[in-house]
């Protein structure tokens, strides 16, 4: 048996690429899990376009590679569309944790089906952000108030508003993004929005992020399972 374990992360664009390598690549590292984060083909348009009809097949691709390597996702729940399994039925659940729970069931559920042969319901694991990778930054409010030049109030009132950062509404008017964008114009997600998540740091986000935490927690308990 392998004494390190190796991931692929289907990402949906650059920032959420660049966010993996930055943090959360040497977290796992340095708990002998490996995880490498590969943008999905032909990326969707800005604001999230990720249909299950294109994202399946870099899964089974992936899948079908190496049997002795592990599968997960990081996408944005907002930018995944109506063909993706379980998506009707998450987005009547309220809390966060319970859309991640049915979205995620659903997926492995069709994957399994589509790829069933290649082990999927040991090595598939995917990961939805709630409800946008923006979303993350909300769990340091100093930290994303001094980058958008704003109050730390103006944070504070919307982090009141929803109940913590991954429970910030996904409707068009009020995603994370949307909110950021009318506090700031100018954000730039990929320069400002990883300057900002290294400045709260990995810990911080999943202290406040219990989603993001569990996916991550589970991708640290396969340490040393690559062939298990």
């Amino acid at each position: 048996m392998s004494e390190f374990t190796e991931i692929v992360a289907l990402v949906e664009g650059r920032t959420e690429k660049i966010f993996l390598a930055d943090l959360v690549v040497p977290s796992l590292a340095a708990n002998g899990v490996y995880l490498t984060p590969i943008v999905i083909s032909k990326p969707g348009q800005k604001g999230g376009d990720v249909r299950f009809s294109r994202v399946k097949n870099d899964i089974g691709l992936h899948l079908k590679q190496r049997e002795d390597t592990y599968l997960t996702t990081f996408v944005d729940f907002y930018g995944i569309k109506g063909d993706w399994p379980g998506l009707s039925e998450a987005k009547q659940q309220h809390d966060p944790v319970d859309k991640a729970a049915v979205i995620n069931s659903a997926t492995r559920l069709k994957v399994e089906e589509l790829f069933g042969k290649k082990g999927v319901g040991r090595r598939f694991i995917p990961y939805f952000a709630m409800h946008e990778f923006e979303a993350l930054l909300f769990s340091g409010p100093d930290k994303l108030a001094a980058a958008l030049h704003v109050s730390r109030s103006r944070i504070d009132k919307i982090l009141a508003d929803c109940g913590g950062p991954e429970k910030i509404d996904d409707s068009p008017e009020n995603a994370p993004s949307k909110r950021i964008e009318k506090l700031s114009p100018g954000f730039r997600k990929t320069s400002t929005g990883i300057a900002v998540a290294k400045a709260i740091g990995l810990g911080e986000i999943r202290n406040r992020c219990p989603v993001f935490n569990g996916w991550l927690t589970t991708l640290e308990d396969l340490k040393g399972m690559s062939h298990g």
